[in-house]
C-alpha cells in the first residue's frame, strides 16, 4: 500500500465514505503523492499516454498560426498575452513563443497557478478540463444519487451514496437533462469554476479549448456513456477501474461542452462553435495547404512531419473537439 492509499483510507475511516471528486483530487493533485505532483514525465512512449502536444512541432505550429491570426484581428495590441492552462512539458507554448516572440506567454497550472489580471489575448488548453476532479451521480427513478468511495479490505469500492448536492443537481438540470434512469454521469463543477476564473481575467480575446467530450443533445439521445466516461490510464493501457492504485495512474472524464459553452455565455464568453479537431485544423491549413506547419530541412524530417499531421487529422481528429469562445 502506498502512502497516498493509506492517507485516503485514514480519511475514510475518520469521516466515512468520500465523494469521488475528493478521491480524484487526492489521486491526481495531492501536493506530495498526487499523480501530477510527483515531478514525473507522464507523456509519450515511455509515459502513460500521448496528447496532441507530443505531435510537435506540427501541432504547435498550427495552434500558433491561429493565435497569430487572432492577434492580427485584435489590432496587434502590444500587451497581447497567451496563457496555456495545464501546459505539461510546454511544447506548444514553445512554438507560440517562436511565432510571437513579442507576446507575453505564460503557463498556468491548476495547482498554484494564477492568471494575470485584466489581460487581452488568448487562453488556450489541451486536455486540461478532462483532468479536473468530478462528482459521479446516478439517476434512480426521479432521484439523483451521488456515488461515494468507501474503504474495503485494503482497497476502495463504490458505495450507495447520498442525494446529490444542490449544485450538482442544478448542473445536471441545466447541462445534462434527459439522461436515463440507471445512467451515471460526471458532474464537473471545477470546470465551471475555471470558466469563471478565465472570464474574470480575460478583458478581450479568445478562449481555445481542445479536449474530448460530448454535448447535452448527445446525452439526451443516449449516445454518450450511459455508465459514465471515467477512465484510468497507465502505460498506455485504459482501465475502467478508476479506484485502483491512486496516485500511480491518470484519471480522466469526458467534458460536457454544453456546460462550458453555456457557462461561458453567462460570463460574457460568446461561443464561436464546437467542431472536431479535424475540422478546426483543416480550416487552419486551407490558406497554405499546411505548408508552414510542414516546413522541413530534410526529406526525412518532412516525412516525420506529415505523419504527425496525419495523426492530428485522422487519428485524433475525430476524437478531440475544439471549442472557441470570444470576449
Amino acid at each position: 500500500m502506498t502512502l497516498l492509499e493509506a492517507l485516503i483510507h485514514e480519511e475514510i475511516r475518520a469521516h466515512g465514505p468520500i465523494s469521488f471528486r475528493r478521491f480524484m483530487d487526492l489521486a491526481l493533485y495531492h501536493p506530495v503523492h498526487g499523480y501530477y505532483m510527483q515531478g514525473e514525465d507522464h507523456f509519450g512512449r515511455e509515459g502513460d499516454f500521448y496528447t496532441n502536444s507530443q505531435l510537435q512541432p506540427v501541432f504547435g505550429r498550427l495552434i500558433s498560426q491561429q493565435i497569430v491570426r487572432w492577434r492580427e484581428e485584435m489590432g496587434s495590441p502590444e500587451d497581447f498575452t497567451v496563457v496555456e492552462l495545464g501546459a505539461g512539458r510546454g511544447e506548444t507554448l514553445a512554438e507560440v513563443r517562436k511565432a510571437l516572440p513579442e507576446a507575453r506567454c505564460l503557463a498556468v497550472e491548476r495547482t498554484g497557478g494564477t492568471l494575470p489580471e485584466a489581460f487581452q489575448g488568448v487562453v488556450y488548453s489541451n486536455e486540461f478540463f478532462d483532468a479536473l476532479p468530478v462528482h459521479l451521480v446516478e439517476r434512480r427513478s426521479e432521484a439523483l444519487i451521488e456515488l461515494l468511495v468507501a474503504s474495503d479490505d485494503g482497497g476502495f469500492q463504490w458505495t450507495t451514496g447520498r442525494p446529490a448536492e444542490p449544485s450538482a443537481a442544478n448542473y445536471i438540470s441545466r447541462y445534462a437533462p434527459g439522461f436515463a434512469d440507471g445512467d451515471r454521469i460526471e458532474v464537473n463543477l471545477d470546470a465551471l469554476d475555471e470558466c469563471e476564473r478565465i472570464a474574470a481575467a480575460l478583458k478581450r480575446g479568445y478562449v481555445l479549448t481542445i479536449d474530448y467530450g460530448y454535448t447535452s443533445e448527445e446525452i439526451a439521445a443516449g449516445r454518450r456513456f450511459p455508465r459514465g466516461s471515467l477512465m484510468a490510464y497507465e502505460r498506455h493501457q485504459a482501465e475502467e477501474d478508476v479506484l485502483a492504485n491512486p496516485g500511480r495512474r491518470d484519471i480522466t472524464a469526458h467534458i460536457n461542452f454544453t456546460a462550458l459553452e453555456a457557462r461561458g455565455q453567462d460570463l460574457g464568453l460568446d461561443s464561436l462553435g464546437l467542431r472536431t479537431q479535424a475540422q478546426f485544423l483543416f480550416a487552419l491549413g486551407e490558406t497554405d495547404n499546411f505548408a508552414a506547419a510542414l516546413e522541413a530541412a530534410t526529406d526525412t524530417e518532412a516525412l516525420h512531419l506529415r505523419m504527425q499531421l496525419k495523426s492530428l487529422l485522422f487519428g485524433m481528429g475525430e476524437t478531440f473537439r475544439v471549442l472557441v469562445q470570444k470576449k
